[in-house]
Order: C-alpha cells, then structure tokens, then sequence
C-alpha cells in the first residue's frame, strides 16, 4: 500500500459510540455540507487538521487487538477517499469492520463512480451511515444515527443490487431493528 496522508481533526481508540464493539474512529478534517446543528463543526474547514499518515493508522491498529472495526467520520471522510480508500481494504482484510458516516447519500455517492476514489472507497464499506445530519429530525433513540432521515446502508448488498439496501440488524439499529 503506498503511503498517503490524511488531514485529521482526531483519533478514537477504542471508542465504543462510532458503531458496535470496540473500533478505532477517524475523524477526517474537512466538510461541505454544514449541516446545522452538527455534532462536529470543528471539522468543517479543510484547513487546519493533524497530517496523519496511512502507515501511523496501520501501526495504531496493529497495536490493538481489541479492535473490531473501524469508523470514518467527520468532516466528510469523501472528500478523502483516495487516502482512505486503501487503509479501509487494508483494515477489511484484517478482518476488520469498516464503517463510515457521510452526509451524502448511498445514490448520491454511487453517482461519482467515475471518481475511482469514492468508489474504491465505497467498496471497501461494510457499513455505511448516509444522509445530512437533519436537526429537525434529531432524535437521541437512534443508535448510531443523529437523525431520523439517516440510514444504515448494507454496502456490499448495496453495490451488489445497485440500490440502497438498509442493515437492519440489531447490532447496528437496536432491538427493533429500524
């Protein structure tokens, strides 16, 4: 894997709020979408940010067995699809799950394919959490999703129908599944 590197706003270790389990969360420096009400708008200038290399990320996580995936938030972690990209098929071929938060949606990302970037990216998902964050439709009984019009996208049912199919298990949804 050739070595890239990120613009950062911070690192998680061992969060357990960015999706089930334990998970190493990438907070990626940078976002178009301002979404008001964000949860982190600290990240929304592109300037600014810790450079962070892809080869840093791999030793953090060979480091720690106790990871069980891996979670791309923000910013926009599309706007840095081409570092990503290659650090999530290195992690997902760990055995690694890989999610990501993004204020696109699953058919506005899908549209870029001819951005080789977002779609490898893309394809290196297990998960993705899609959608503008949307204050009126907040509500804090979702897991893993500020608001109601976000939906937790099965990525490789997804690619494989070509249109979004939502993960509906527990794990990611809570016990009614929504």
């Amino acid at each position: 894997m050739n070595e890239q590197t990120l613009q950062l706003a911070g690192i998680v270790q061992n969060s357990i709020v960015d999706g089930p389990g334990i998970r190493l969360t990438l907070f990626t420096q940078g976002c178009p979408h301002h979404c008001p009400g964000c949860h982190n708008p600290e990240t929304h200038p592109f300037e600014g940010g810790t450079p962070t290399t892809t080869e840093e990320l791999m030793a953090r996580v060979a480091d720690d067995p106790l990871l069980g995936g891996i979670t791309f938030s923000g910013g926009e972690p599309f706007c840095q699809a081409a570092a990503l990209a290659p650090f999530a098929r290195w992690c997902k071929e760990r055995g690694l799950e890989t999610a990501a938060y993004s204020g696109y949606t699953f058919e506005q990302l899908l549209s870029l394919k001819e951005d080789e970037n977002v779609a490898a990216l893309l394809a290196s998902l297990d998960i993705l959490i899609d959608g503008p964050f949307l204050i009126e439709q907040r509500s804090l009984e979702l897991r893993f999703r500020g608001s109601r019009n976000q939906r937790t996208v099965d990525v490789p049912a997804s690619l494989a129908a070509g249109t979004a199919v939502l993960d509906r298990s527990e794990r990611w949804n809570g016990p009614e599944g929504a």
